[in-house]
């Protein structure tokens, strides 16, 4: 039988090979989850462990992240470079340096995704690495494994495999995949990923890695770090044998003889990258040589003997032919620009959110303007100029609703945000994505309620507000479009298990303005259940530490607004009315004497492999405590790329900054 088992193992790692790395299967998808089963079932019935390396041990049970590790030698970043001068300069700078000597180019597109480590042992994968910092990294083993171009045993050549290899790629999402992706996170009420560097990143850092399996994620291994026993004269050669090996490497890879025929690769791949199934935001140069790489070194950021040669924003000219007005579910009216359908960056774009009022007025933009619209790279496209020089005077200034586009009731306007809000609750539009809110991962978890199923329900007014989904029968759901017994039984079942969310979960799926995912959990720590927290007055909630005035006004507000509708949710049986929260437990730090441990954080902009929420898990996690709002009460304010106001203001109150590599270091 053990032999079987080894010639099906065999079998299946030459078809991942042929499927996942060569992109020519040999047989059908039905056929290779044939010989998976045949696997599974001789393995079940043999007595010997599995090996790691068996193809049916990609997805364990799930993974254990936030152990940081020192990379064999540092993952440094590349310098950049924008224009046919500052490459000009690298090749002088190059030849200078190796005084004279000829230099052999070889490029490879930059992939726009997460640098990874992967480390092989007697040709078995055993480490996987994030770049983190470029010193130490995230150990992210369980989740590379899920990644079918990652192979879990290398293959054997006539050459001896290194007992140690070390290799650097990047992991990414396909192109087409990832619209995908975000339709599917909207529908179930989530914020679609901003760019396939966000998605891949964040896939990568799950906690469960059957999800991370899910996600079509991709690998390109580009540079070999280490081979031990095994000496390589050129960066090509390296590249050839770990394609041997079993590698994936990106095929559009090319040597050169001068800087000249480098720029004409570059723009090559200027014209034809919008063909490619992936997202790449320019050229990486590097020289063949590694005799020369070591003569040439590195400086503490960069390599001196490779450069990034980035594409320009990618950009179109197109019309605004309309401004809508739409009503998100705090009743903020956000305008979005309706465009003259235009490719950018191989997407067909139709709209542009304008975010605010005040945006419109600022760039002067006017339904007939001609707008420069920028996308470089990211999903959410944005107008970057609007082009007054071609104005012909038929344009018309956009005025901004007095009224609701919705429900017709007055906005309202303050002088403390730049927002313009709808105040009545029972607007239809801030209904249907309050519903959604509600229903979301992060909140109650009710799966299967998406957006074209709460539209039916709010239009055909069998909702009118989110404890009216504990009422639904499956007989009236059935008769919904697309819906059917199955479905309706199943989503009345999703609905039924909701009830049972911790008392933070459903404090968040509420949607009260200002209060986030660790400001439902801080209050829900701290008053340990919902009568207490509705009878508190606004000083009440003020006192606990990391709130401040404007979260304790806009919570003790909701409460004595929206009592008719908590009696319907607590009649309709929700177990956080009747469970009492458990007291807070005080947390084991991961590490000894931690630096997190009792201390007050904020956490702010864009953290490169790791979002805010997971951020706030790995401090919680360190006996840390984290808040929404900056306060002379903060020890430290963690900001990543894009903080805004709350890095004002840290600075304003002297409270110490860490930016996102000193956190990664710090944890």
């Amino acid at each position: 039988m053990r032999t079987e088992i080894e010639k099906l193992r065999k079998q299946i790692r030459y078809h991942e090979h042929k499927y996942y790395i060569e992109n020519q299967p040999e047989i059908s998808d039905p056929a290779f989850d044939v010989l998976m089963k045949q696997l599974e079932a001789l393995e079940a019935s043999d007595p010997a462990p599995i090996p790691p390396d068996s193809p049916t041990q990609r997805v364990g049970g799930g993974a254990e992240l936030g152990t940081r590790l020192q990379h064999r030698n540092p993952m440094l970043s590349l310098n950049n470079s924008y224009d046919e001068k500052d490459l000009q300069a690298f090749g002088e700078r190059v030849h200078r340096l190796l005084e004279g000597v000829p230099v052999e180019y070889v490029t490879e597109l930059k992939i726009d995704g997460l640098g990874v480590s992967l480390t092989y042992e007697n040709g078995i994968f055993t480490q996987g690495l994030t770049r983190g910092d470029g010193e130490y990294g995230e150990d992210v083993t369980d989740n590379l494994r899920t990644i079918r171009s990652v192979p879990l045993r290398l293959i054997e050549t006539e050459t001896t495999m290194p007992s140690v290899l070390e290799v650097r790629g990047e992991v990414f999402i396909p192109k087409h995949l990832l619209n995908e992706i975000n339709t599917q996170r909207e529908a179930e009420g989530e914020s679609p990923f901003a760019n396939p560097r966000n998605a891949a990143a964040g896939s990568l850092r799950l906690l469960d890695a059957s999800i991370t399996a899910s996600r079509p994620l991709d690998i390109f291994v580009y540079n070999l770090n280490y081979a031990e026993g095994f000496e390589f004269a050129t960066h090509t050669e390296s590249l050839e044998n770990m394609r041997c090996w079993g590698l994936k490497c990106n095929p559009n890879t090319d040597c050169h003889k001068s800087i000249e025929d480098v720029q004409n690769y570059y723009q090559r791949w200027v014209e034809k990258r919008h063909e490619l199934p992936y997202e790449t935001d320019g050229v990486v140069i590097k020289v063949n040589q590694l005799s020369q790489q070591h003569e040439l070194g590195a400086t503490s950021k960069y390599p001196r003997w490779a450069i990034a040669y980035k594409f320009d924003a990618q950009q179109a000219i197109t019309t605004v032919e309309k401004i809508e007005v739409q009503v998100g579910r705090t009743g903020t009216l956000t305008p979005v620009a309706i465009l003259k359908p235009v490719s950018v960056a191989g997407a067909t774009i139709t709209n542009a959110t304008l975010h605010n009022e005040q945006e419109i007025q600022t760039k002067d933009i006017r339904i007939g303007d001609k707008i420069v619209l920028e996308r470089a790279g990211d999903v959410i496209p944005k107008i970057v100029e609007v082009l007054t020089a071609d104005r012909t005077g038929d344009e018309v200034v956009f005025k901004f609703p007095e009224r609701c586009p919705v429900c017709d009731t007055p906005v309202e306007r303050t002088e403390k945000e730049v927002a313009v809000r709808c105040v009545n609750v029972s607007c239809v539009a801030q209904l249907k994505r309050r519903i959604a809110h509600y229903a979301s991962r992060d909140a109650l978890q009710i799966e299967g309620l998406g957006p074209a199923t709460i539209t039916q329900l709010v239009d055909k007014e069998l909702v009118h507000d989110v404890a009216d989904l504990y009422a639904l029968e499956v007989e009236e759901l059935s008769k919904l479009d697309r819906m059917g017994v199955p479905s309706a039984s199943n989503l009345v079942h999703q609905i039924e298990q909701s009830k049972a969310a911790p008392a933070e979960k459903f404090l968040f799926g509420l949607g009260i303005f200002h209060v986030g995912e660790n400001v439902a959990a801080l209050l829900i720590e701290n008053f340990l259940s919902l009568d207490a927290l509705r009878k508190a007055t606004p000083q009440d909630i003020e006192s606990v530490n990391g709130i401040g005035p404007q979260i304790a006004e806009s919570v003790s507000k909701f409460f004595s607004k929206n009592q008719p509708l908590l009696e319907k949710l607590r009649e309709a049986g929700l177990h956080c009315f009747t469970v009492q929260a458990e007291p807070a437990q005080p947390q084991t730090s991961k590490i000894t004497d931690s630096f997190f441990s009792g201390k007050t954080f904020v956490v702010t902009g864009s953290l490169e492999g790791m979002t805010r929420s997971e951020a706030s898990d790995e401090i919680k996690s360190r006996g840390g405590k984290v808040t929404s709002s900056v306060t002379s009460k903060t020890d430290y304010l963690i900001a990543g790329e894009g903080a805004g106001s709350k890095y004002t203001k840290a600075e304003e109150l002297g409270i110490p900054i860490l930016r996102g590599s000193d956190f990664f270091a710090k944890l």
